[in-house]
């Protein structure tokens, strides 16, 4: 479904991915890992054709992304959704008009027809209650699975997930991953989840990739990866402090 070749990007004199090469099956769930400041989210932001790369190239079902424009990229987008890192509401909107906004602004559906599809995305991420509040009237936690409605609401083949964690206490974080999962059992979503929620993230993936230094250094199953050996991936995933930091 995904084929990333060879990707370089660098901004200014900082050169973040130094030829990046990963390829993500249909229907598979990957966890992007590595150091903050290394190019995660870069890199999911070049595969939603949202940044043009200095070379290489990246193919879903065999289009090159990094050619596309005008109506050939929006369709590409259609098929594809992005969970942003702080959620990316609207404050101005409700909870169900944040959800129903992609529907009103992408979809010939008419207003009973969204109707019904914002309200069972909610009740899919138990925010049926929340319909008519604001964004600063609920938890993180919401906002999270109120941007993870309206993410899935036109059912994309493809979804990218940006820290969907991050700001969350444990608990709240691991429900958010199994909510992922849910939906992926659901829809059958090609899917990358961008997060440092480690070794909770490896109950609801497929495989793991560990970016490094620009480059995937590492990429298998979740056994695989707590089992390396590789001194970089292990003393990530450990989180140990003992020694030398190798990242």
């Amino acid at each position: 479904m995904i084929q990333v070749e060879e990707l370089h990007k660098s901004f200014e004199n900082l050169e973040v991915l130094r030829g990046v090469s990963l390829s993500i099956e249909k229907g598979e769930v990957l966890s992007l890992m590595g150091m903050s400041g290394y190019g995660k989210s870069v890199l999911l932001k070049h595969i939603a054709g949202l940044m043009k790369p200095d070379r290489g190239r990246i193919l879903i079902d065999g289009e090159e992304v990094t050619s596309l424009g005008g109506g050939r990229l929006e369709r590409l987008r259609s098929r594809l959704g992005f969970l942003f890192q702080g959620g990316a509401l609207f404050d101005s909107l409700t909870i169900g008009e944040n959800v129903a906004f992609p529907l009103k602004e992408k979809t010939a559906l008419n207003a009973c027809e969204i109707r019904e599809r914002v309200r069972y995305e909610l009740e899919q991420v138990g925010l049926t209650a929340a319909e008519n509040k604001y964004p600063a009237q609920v938890s993180g936690g919401m906002i999270k699975r109120a941007a993870l409605a309206r993410a899935l609401v036109r059912d994309p083949e493809i979804m990218l997930f940006d820290e969907p964690t991050t700001g969350l206490d444990p608990i709240i974080g691991r429900a958010i991953l199994t909510l992922i999962a849910s939906c992926h059992r659901r829809l059958n979503f090609t899917g990358i989840i961008v997060t440092h929620q480690i070794p909770q993230v490896f109950e609801v993936v497929n495989r793991a990739a560990f970016l490094h230094e620009g480059r995937i250094r590492m990429a298998g199953s979740p056994e695989a990866m707590m089992t390396s050996e590789d001194p970089v991936v292990r003393q990530f995933i450990s989180g140990s402090v003992d020694g030398p930091i190798r990242y």
